[in-house]
Order: structure tokens, then C-alpha cells, then sequence
């Protein structure tokens, strides 16, 4: 009998020890939200912000599915897809990029609407205003890029005389890029020369259109153009011409000169963020349109081997400050 007590009493304090051990595993929230996600076309940048969201969501307490739908840059595929949304009575909706935001904006007036990767929210008809007055059910991130930092960086090292740029004359993102391209070329003393294009299946002619009229190239985050940047690529390398492409995610396996953008996969995580704070009672209003502003958010690419074949030095300043360099057919990556 003693032998029995002492051993209960053994037992009882294992018991003890193993319930006073902190649980490794997350606390789930008992509802689980289904959140409709649309993107514009299948390419490395939106796939890097849509898997952005869902492993965002995934390291949260929040439990979710996601109806994950392609809208491959047609606008009435978009608005089926808010449609369609809508009467699946989704807690939330997710729009990367323009065209798809707008919709999901248009459709669904009585849930919450997230944006990811929209340059300007105020110019795409997303927002009122910046100053998160207005009542909304819409809120999310914009992926403006710091556009004269950039163009007079690069001017910095291939002096041109002629940039041209292709954007897409459909997407207020495309736009509101290529005139603030054309400005900071006018302060710059620099000709702009642009090439608009409707759909992807055109960029190519478009680059060809103009390479003989220019010295070097500029892609801006427009999402129609960048999907088919191999064919920019390689207009301009058959040319000579060094290019410049914002969005490094995309830059992968391409001879561009320089790449200086956001990592898209990051802007998918921020959005993560926005959805969370939504579905954790925050009022899209009190959100509005978040803009990234530090520095330490963009990567700065150059390829040495394009640089070499075209012979343009960069400057040793610029060089040190590059998150990824190509050199010999090899990445290195330095910070």
C-alpha cells in the first residue's frame, strides 16, 4: 500500500510538471475565415504577393482557406470572379493588382476589400482620399516605387540621351508611371519616348517599335508589361540597348543592367498584414492606403556580365550598395 502512495504521488507530480510545460503549438481561432483572392495574371511578382498573404495568415492564430482565382488581364473574367466571390459570401477579398481590386471595389460593397500592388489608389478609384476620413471597406497596399530616385540613379550610369518606356494604356498603374517618367526625363534634359501597349501579346512589337529611336529602356511595375518582359529583354540585348526593370522578382533569367524594386513576396506578407488587422476588428477606414517608405525595403540589382558585354562601368558606390550582383553567370548576393 505504501508503495502504491509513493508511486500516485510520483505520478501526480510528473502530471504536475508536464501541465505547468508551455504549449509549442499556436492558438487557432475557433472561425475560419474564407478569403477570395483574385490576381491579374500569373507571374513571378503577383505570385510572390499572393503566397506572401497566405503564409502571412498561415504564421497567425487566424484559421483560413483560400479560393485562389486568375483573371489572366481580362476585365470581365475579373468581375465574374468579384461576382462569384460575392455569392460564396466571402469574409474577404483580396485584389493584386488594379483590374481585379476595382472589380472586387465594384461588386462587393458590404465586406472587407484588400488591395495588394496598386501604385496609386487614389488614381485607380480605391480610395477618396489619404487622409482615412472617408468610410470604406476598402484598404491596402500600394507599391509605388521611388520613380526619381530611381530613373536619375540609372541615368547616373547610362547617360542617355532617349529612355523609352512601354506601359499599358489600360491600367491606371501604367499611367500614372509613364507620366511621372515623362516629368522627371523633362527636369533631366532627357527625350522620352513611349510605347503603349493593350495586352501582353504586344509588348514585344511595342519594344520594337521604338529600340531604334532609343539608348536605354525602362519597365515600370505594370503588370501587363512585365509578364512578357523576357520579350523586352530581348529586343534590348539584340540592340544593345541596357534595360532597366523595376520589378527584380521578374528579373530572374533576363539580361537586364539594373533592377532596383520592391521583393514582392514582402508587399504579399505586408497585405497578410492588412487582412489580419481586419478580420481582428480593425475598420478598413482607420487602414487606408499604406505606401512603403523605407529604404531597406527595395532590393537594388546589377548585372556585371550585361554591364561588361555593353561597356558600362558601374560606380563603385552604387556597386557596394547592391543587394544582388550578376557576375560570370553567377549570383552574389551582398548584404
Amino acid at each position: 500500500m505504501k508503495r502504491i502512495t509513493q508511486l500516485l504521488v510520483i505520478l501526480l507530480g510528473v502530471s504536475a510538471i508536464l501541465s505547468a510545460q508551455p504549449t509549442t503549438e499556436k492558438p487557432v481561432s475557433e472561425k475560419t475565415y474564407s478569403i477570395g483572392i483574385s490576381k491579374m495574371v500569373s507571374h513571378p511578382a503577383l505570385d510572390a504577393i499572393e503566397q506572401g498573404i497566405i503564409d502571412y495568415l498561415h504564421s497567425t492564430d487566424l484559421s483560413c482557406t483560400f479560393d485562389l482565382q486568375n483573371c489572366n488581364a481580362d476585365i470581365s473574367t475579373a468581375i465574374a470572379i468579384a461576382q462569384k466571390f460575392k455569392s460564396d459570401n466571402k469574409d474577404l477579398v483580396v485584389g493584386i493588382a488594379t483590374p481585379p481590386a476595382q472589380a472586387l471595389a465594384q461588386v462587393i460593397t458590404d465586406k472587407p476589400v484588400v488591395f495588394g500592388a496598386i501604385t496609386d489608389p487614389l488614381a485607380a478609384g480605391l480610395v477618396a482620399n489619404y487622409k482615412k476620413t472617408e468610410d470604406t471597406n476598402i484598404a491596402g497596399v500600394s507599391d509605388l516605387n521611388p520613380l526619381k530616385l530611381q530613373l536619375e540613379t540609372y541615368f547616373r550610369i547610362v547617360k542617355p540621351k532617349r529612355l523609352g518606356m512601354i506601359y499599358t494604356s489600360s491600367e491606371a498603374n501604367g499611367v500614372v508611371q509613364m507620366e511621372m517618367a515623362k516629368q522627371i526625363c523633362k527636369d533631366n534634359g532627357v527625350e522620352f519616348v513611349a510605347a503603349a501597349i493593350s495586352n501582353s501579346s504586344e509588348v514585344k512589337m511595342a519594344a520594337q517599335s521604338i529600340i531604334g529611336r532609343i539608348d536605354a529602356m525602362y519597365i515600370a511595375i505594370d503588370n501587363t508589361v512585365v509578364s512578357a518582359i523576357p520579350s523586352v529583354s530581348e529586343v534590348c540585348s539584340k540592340a544593345g540597348i541596357p534595360l532597366f526593370n523595376t520589378d527584380t522578382t521578374s528579373s530572374e533569367g533576363i539580361d537586364f543592367l539594373m533592377s532596383w524594386g520592391f521583393n514582392y513576396y514582402t508587399v504579399g506578407v505586408e497585405t497578410g498584414k492588412v487582412v489580419e488587422r481586419i478580420l481582428k476588428g480593425e475598420k478598413p477606414r482607420d487602414i487606408g492606403a499604406i505606401f512603403f517608405e523605407d529604404p531597406s525595403q527595395f532590393e537594388l540589382w546589377f548585372n556585371l556580365d550585361v554591364a561588361k558585354k555593353l561597356g558600362i562601368t558601374i560606380p563603385d558606390d552604387l556597386r557596394a550598395s547592391a543587394k544582388l550582383l550578376i557576375q560570370d553567370g553567377k549570383k552574389v548576393i551582398q548584404q
